[in-house]
């Protein structure tokens, strides 16, 4: 009687065990994503470094903490996201985002010299970028939003030369999270440039 009850038992818990086996088996595979930069995408933008004497800080830059997890954030209406079960962040988005980032100031000013915070004390940036990124999520096959609130300081005197909002709607075009990735993406380009432009025009 011992002897039967401890079969039955050993067979209930290697079915058990057969079916979480099966389970996870199932289970399809994780899939991972990252910002590309102007610097892989448009290679023939970057000419010879003309303003090598000019140095950029990049941050810090804030993210709301809803945003910087692995999961990609999705958003259905004002009040209401989703978070991807499969479909995940090669790392963290708030670094990712300043790396890229400052790699796509590197190649719009052409200079080598953007360093992302937290720098060096010995660095002294001409000019520094201060931002608070509020929005930076979208819909599958539909838009990506990129709002964020950004100060350029110069370094020195720690003087605010400009403070600006944007607003940047971007289209996916087509389903699914890599296109929603690569529409990400795309709308920090047009960050990037609004930013370029107004670094441009300060004195250098």
């Amino acid at each position: 009687m011992i002897k039967l009850l401890f079969s039955r038992r050993l067979f209930f818990l290697l079915a058990l065990g057969l079916l979480f086996v099966s389970g996870c088996a199932s289970s399809p595979p994780s899939r991972f994503y990252t910002l590309s930069s102007l610097q892989k995408a448009d290679k023939e933008l970057k000419g010879p470094p003309s303003n090598q004497g000019l140095m950029i800080g990049v941050g810090p830059i804030k993210f709301p903490e809803y945003l910087d997890r692995t999961e990609i954030v999705t958003r259905s209406s004002d009040n209401k996201i989703a978070l991807s079960e499969f479909d995940l962040w090669g790392g963290s988005l708030a670094e990712d985002f300043s790396r890229v980032l400052a790699e796509n100031l590197s190649v719009l000013l052409s200079t080598e010299n953007v360093i992302v915070y937290p720098r060096p004390r010995s660095v002294s940036a001409k000019y520094q970028i201060i931002m608070d990124v509020i929005r930076f999520e979208g819909s599958l096959g539909g838009d990506v939003s990129l709002i964020a609130r950004w100060s350029i300081v110069e370094g020195k005197e720690k003087k605010f030369m400009s403070v600006r909002k944007s607003t940047i709607i971007e289209p996916s075009g087509m389903q699914g999270y890599e296109a929603m990735v690569a529409a990400h993406s795309r709308a920090l380009e047009k960050l990037s440039r609004e930013i370029a432009e107004v670094i441009k025009a300060l004195p250098m």
